[in-house]
């Protein structure tokens, strides 16, 4: 089921929603992630099963949409100056935030949501501010940064006994910008 679009901004039911991402994320920290249960969440977000269920249709695409959200970067990546150091920075927070166990968490819920394309479109808003930046300097697009920086970044992450090492996360921006 997918997670219903349309809703009034503001109002009760973004209250609502809010004390039902707030229960899940108080509850995601107290506890194992295999444990959490909507009934469980509805009695912290002082609601009924049924007003999760109607919302977003099962545990799975409601631990998604709390992901998706917490995905939704607070500020604007760091500016260094420089577009090699910006992207260093960038990659960097981005690899130590998705490596730790609620990033991995985070990243598996997204994957199973309806809306997995999400948070491609995060990750380029944040990566088209850096180059944005630089506007008379040559300089890969988006997807080459997404191709030949985040996927393998993602892939490690989730497939592989270890992320990615900082150096080699440097060497692949260095690859990605032509150098």
């Amino acid at each position: 089921m997918t997670i219903k679009e349309g809703l009034r901004p503001g109002g009760r039911s973004a209250r609502v929603q809010e004390s039902i991402h707030s229960a899940v994320r108080e509850l995601l920290e107290e506890q194992e992630r295999s444990s959490v249960t909507v009934p469980q969440i509805a009695a912290r977000a002082g609601v009924t099963p049924s007003t999760i269920y109607r919302r977003w249709g099962d545990l799975s695409a409601l631990l998604a949409d709390v992901a998706l959200a917490r995905m939704r970067p607070d500020s604007e990546p760091a500016n260094t100056g420089n577009l090699r150091s910006d992207l260093r920075a960038w990659a960097e927070q981005y690899l130590d935030e998705m490596s730790s166990e609620p990033g991995r968490n985070m990243m598996r819920d997204v994957q199973s949501s309806a809306t997995p394309g999400y948070c491609v479109s995060i990750i380029s808003g944040q990566l088209q501010t850096i180059l944005d930046r630089y506007p008379n300097q040559p300089k890969p697009g988006v997807d080459r940064l997404i191709n030949m920086v985040v996927a393998p970044t993602v892939f490690r992450i989730l497939f592989a006994s270890a992320a990615l090492e900082v150096e080699e996360l440097h060497r692949l921006i260095d690859i990605a910008l032509g150098q």
